[in-house]
């Protein structure tokens, strides 16, 4: 999500940048732009869209001489993808690249208004530059300004400073968000993972979270909270294809991997310590709303029909889903106080757009979900909210899925908000099982071994069953859809209660069931539907907290108080599964056949 690119020394610094910036094109981008700095004289280019738009900008620019410079690939994530909110951003002589999202600068924007600071832009990432700058013209220490600068920061960064007030350095620091340093004797660089920097540097440190400093005559100097430190590089890998997989054997294993920080982006900003808070939506757009109708396709499909649950249980609104492509035909009854929600995660997707058309002539107010800012989809909706998941580059989606998720899952909750129908209490527990997510959400060594080992014995047979009730019914669904995405493998999803009308008929050795049996919700209930698989002589993969006798396979996950703690920790599971199963049968995990990321065809 995002890509940095810095360097300092004597070379041709544009070319560094761009060729650096174009390496980091598979995390996704919307907008880029280049800083550089050679004695007193600061130069920036920004371009909306390819790198080659940038590159065509710079075309006749070049620098000379020694020089510090910073690059960066920009995903919108706060303010529309244009030149004015592409990095760096630039104070009085100063500028700045950042990754992530700085919890707090709403405040900070705040405070720097007060002293007679005017944005530019509306992303977070501006509130950087200019407390620094106000904390310079108090000390007259570049250092020391950005030492402050980082110590007023909450949230996840990675950044990259250049200043006029210290035209021979430059001064980083990051938490949360990847960020590496590169060396070539005396020629440092910076980026946000190896490819940049492959055949340029020839050693590497990898910034801990905490660590800041900056760079200046050749030579790095590394802070964390105890002071000064020492630290040792290591080779640079020269594999660049395994680089941007930052060493995983495939693009979904990393994305699964990603998913606990990823959510954590999602969140931010935006689940506080008292309430939910969209700066997206104004709360008029639901006032005379009485119903909400979502329509999606897929993966989102799955994440719509899990909210559904949310909508009417937190929100006490009626909630209806349908797919997409369904939609279109059945002559559906749209009336103007239903809120229409698309959920996709490329913004692109055909049948879900022309759905949203058909709601918006028929004059309903429209809400979108979806991962990338300025597509179709967001550009035809009245309101849209951004999962902030990144670039996705394996076709079966994983942490599209879960972010969308959980912005429907924060959603149904500032809806409740909003009408004034959530006890204090109830919020409270909501926004504690939301800030528990993301650990429920890490890949232990331990679980992916044990996955790994199990799925041997789930490699053949005829069919495989994935049963839930409630909220794990839709994830039933998901965790099939997986499975027969990138294993051929066919899979279905069923609610447990449904067994006995008919699909228990194909129930025998042969018949593999995958049964999620969360602790939080209607455990007894979905064990007694085990129990009837199980007297059939189906054979049972059970992932639960509580070990099930029955069960020829055991998955235990962690007992949670909330079932959606116990929903992503599921969803994780049956994502490794999936993965592990169609690893072994010699599978393209990233590029299943026959199927597209972006589904623009109807």
């Amino acid at each position: 999500m995002c890509g940095i690119v810095g360097y300092i020394g004597k070379k041709e610094k544009k070319e560094i940048l761009l060729d650096g910036l174009q390496e980091l094109e598979y995390r996704g981008y919307d907008s880029a732009g280049i800083a550089v700095v050679e004695g007193k004289s600061l130069q920036d280019f920004k371009a909306v869209g390819k790198l080659s738009h940038l590159r065509d900008k710079t075309r006749d620019y070049h620098s000379e001489g020694f020089g510090a410079a910073i690059g960066h690939t920009r995903w919108a994530t706060h303010g529309k993808p244009t030149e004015l909110n592409a990095h760096p951003h630039r104070g009085a002589y100063s500028y700045v690249v950042h990754n992530g999202i700085i919890e707090n600068y709403q405040a900070l924007k705040k405070e720097l208004a007060a002293t007679g600071v005017t944005f530019l832009s509306q992303t977070d990432t501006e509130t950087i530059v200019h407390l620094f700058e106000l904390y310079h013209s108090q000390s007259g220490d570049p250092f020391d300004a950005f030492r402050h600068t980082i110590g007023r920061l909450e949230g996840a960064y990675a950044t990259l400073l250049v200043s006029e007030a210290d035209p021979d350095a430059i001064f980083f620091a990051k938490n949360g968000s990847p960020m590496l340093i590169g060396f070539d004797g005396e020629e440092v660089y910076f980026a946000s993972s190896d490819t940049p920097i492959i055949g340029r540097a020839t050693d590497v440190y990898y910034l801990e979270d905490g660590e800041y400093g900056y760079v200046k005559d050749g030579t790095v100097h590394l802070y964390d909270a105890e002071g000064g430190k020492s630290f040792s590089t290591q080779a640079l890998t020269t594999d660049k294809a395994m680089a941007q997989k930052d060493g995983y054997r495939f693009f979904m294993e990393k994305e699964i991997y990603e998913q606990s920080r990823v959510m954590g982006e999602t969140m931010m900003g935006r689940v506080l310590e008292e309430s939910i808070q969209f700066e997206e939506l104004d709360g008029g757009l639901f006032e005379g709303i009485n119903a909400i109708k979502i329509c999606a396709c897929g993966t989102s499909y799955h994440s719509a029909m899990a909210s559904a649950y949310l909508f009417e249980r937190i929100a006490k609104i009626r909630c209806d889903i349908e797919i997409a492509s369904e939609f279109r035909y059945k002559e559906p009854l749209l009336t103007p106080d239903t809120l229409f929600i698309t959920i996709s995660q490329s913004g692109e997707t055909a049948d879900t757009l022309e759905a949203l058309k058909m709601a918006k002539r028929a004059g309903l107010r429209s809400l979108s979900i979806c991962n990338i800012d300025n597509s179709s989809i967001v550009r035809e909706s009245d309101a849209a909210i951004l999962t902030r998941a990144g670039i996705e580059k394996g076709v079966a989606s994983t942490k599209a899925f879960a972010t969308q998720t959980m912005v429907l899952w924060m959603l149904s909750l500032w809806i409740a908000q909003e009408r004034s129908n959530a006890p204090a209490e109830m919020i409270a527990r909501e926004i504690d099982a939301m800030l528990r997510t993301p650990k429920a959400l890490v890949v232990t060594d331990l679980l992916h071994e044990r996955i790994h080992r199990l799925s041997k014995r789930y490699l053949h047979g005829h069919g495989f069953f994935f049963i839930g009730r409630d909220l794990f019914f839709p994830l039933a669904l998901e965790g099939a859809l997986k499975l027969k995405e990138i294993s051929y493998l066919h899979a279905e999803g069923y609610p447990a209660g449904e067994m006995k009308h008919g699909p228990i008929a194909l129930a025998d050795s042969e018949l593999f069931t995958v049964a999620l049996m969360p602790r939080s919700l209607l455990y007894d209930k979905v064990k007694s539907n085990v129990q009837e698989l199980s007297a059939r002589d189906a054979t049972i993969l059970a992932i639960s907290p509580e070990p099930f006798e029955l069960a020829d396979d055991f998955i235990q996950t962690q007992y949670a108080d909330h079932p959606m703690v116990e929903f992503f920790e599921m969803m994780v599971v049956t994502q490794l599964l999936a993965l592990e199963i169609s690893v072994r049968l010699g599978n393209d995990v990233d590029m299943p056949r026959n199927l597209a990321k972006s589904v623009t065809v109807e």
